[in-house]
């Protein structure tokens, strides 16, 4: 028997939304000759500042979400013999960053109700060694920081909030990027809420931290590459400092970065649309639907739109997506957490009984498609899609 949808193309887990301005932008960078780090990767940075609204903070364009986690912590200090705090549900670059420094990641469970890491986890994980806590605040909900801040204090510990789904999130109505963490690192990998194709920001208020990551952001100089090539007079002595990196972010890549960020506050609009569109259509099905914020008025960036069937589900969850890919929608999973990973199992000799919430909630979790370039009949053919796999 023929599928209802055998004449509908497939529907890709996420898409970017590129317009003709994004386009433009690139295209101008391409004829300006200056297509590396230059003129529009520092408008970018001021631009992210200006969207943040707060010029006490500092914003610094990197290739990756990756390099910002990995040039805050470096610049913090975090070394071998220091642990860092981290969730167990998330991509392995929160958690392979400190790894890199020759530090240990001390990997803690979620609170089941919101999936972000549980507060008390982390008190009951900080050892004498204990240097720094990432906070990630997943799928686009902010995490508790009222309860980090609080432990951060008691513990005098560094915060590195990795932000790469939560632009734009608030908590308690503060832009997250604004609050009171040592730095914040948000992504504009190609499915985010913004992207640049590949990237990410570094965002801080602590002006040495700062100055140590743009230095070795780019190979340890002691000088802007940019100030360099573009100075009027000869400029090319310069000195090497320190072994730095190669984290800069390309004009090109910056280019794009422009007009997604001034996009980014509608782009989260109908985000929201859609996951209430999801929330009304799917409530009554055996499914726990995604957390919604603690406070009144907060923003959701609704980067991910994760599902997760109740014990009583006639269906397991490979059957569920089995049954949407057979539909030609296509989803992923969020994460599989890094004590299940052959890497961090051996190092750390984890157990997925030490992650009883995260172990659970991966094991029953589907993450829908949502994203901008969706239309409102993309979206139903999802829902019928989901309760069809339920027999609704």
């Amino acid at each position: 028997m023929s599928s209802s949808n055998d004449k509908l193309p497939f529907l890709p887990f996420a898409l970017p939304e590129i317009g003709e301005e994004e386009i433009a932008e690139v295209v101008d960078t391409l004829r300006s000759g200056w297509v590396t780090t230059g003129p529009k990767a520092r408008k970018f940075e001021q631009a992210f500042t200006a969207y943040l609204g707060d010029d006490s903070l500092q914003s610094i364009a990197v290739n990756s979400a990756t390099a910002g986690l990995h040039l805050a912590l470096e610049a913090l200090g975090i070394g071998p013999g220091d642990e860092v705090i981290t969730t167990t549900h998330t991509f392995t670059a929160t958690a392979e960053v400190v790894r890199y420094l020759g530090a240990d990641v001390k990997l803690v469970d979620i609170d089941p109700a919101t999936l972000n890491i549980d507060p008390a986890a982390i008190e009951a994980a900080i050892t004498p060694r204990t240097k720094a806590i990432m906070p990630v605040h997943y799928a686009g909900l902010s995490v508790d920081m009222d309860a980090i801040f609080a432990i951060a204090k008691k513990h005098n510990l560094k915060i590195v909030e990795d932000a790469a789904h939560a632009l734009p999130t608030t908590w308690k109505k503060q832009l997250i990027g604004t609050l009171q963490s040592d730095a914040v690192v948000f992504s504009f990998y190609a499915n985010k809420t913004m992207t640049t194709g590949e990237g990410g920001m570094l965002v801080t208020r602590d002006a040495q931290l700062a100055a140590r990551a743009k230095v070795m952001r780019l190979h340890g100089i002691n000088r802007d590459a940019f100030d360099r090539f573009t100075a009027k007079v000869p400029s090319w002595y310069y000195e090497i400092v320190a072994p730095g990196f190669k984290y800069n972010l390309t004009d090109i890549a910056a280019a794009l970065g422009l007009h997604q960020l001034q996009r980014v506050t509608g782009f989260q609009v109908r985000r929201e649309q859609i996951a209430s569109r999801f929330d009304e259509a799917l409530a009554d099905l055996p499914l726990i639907l995604p957390p919604r914020p603690q406070h009144a008025g907060d923003l959701h960036s609704w980067h991910l739109y994760v599902v997760r069937l109740k014990d009583e589900a006639s269906i397991n969850r490979d059957q569920l997506i089995d049954s949407l890919f057979a539909d030609g929608i296509g989803v992923s999973v969020h994460y599989i957490p890094l004590h299940l990973h052959p890497y961090w199992k051996e190092r750390y000799d984890l157990k997925p009984e030490q992650f009883p919430h995260s172990q659970k909630a991966y094991e029953r979790m589907v993450t829908l498609p949502l994203y901008t370039r969706m239309t409102d009949d993309d979206v139903e053919r999802v829902i019928k899609a989901v309760r069809k796999a339920f027999g609704r």
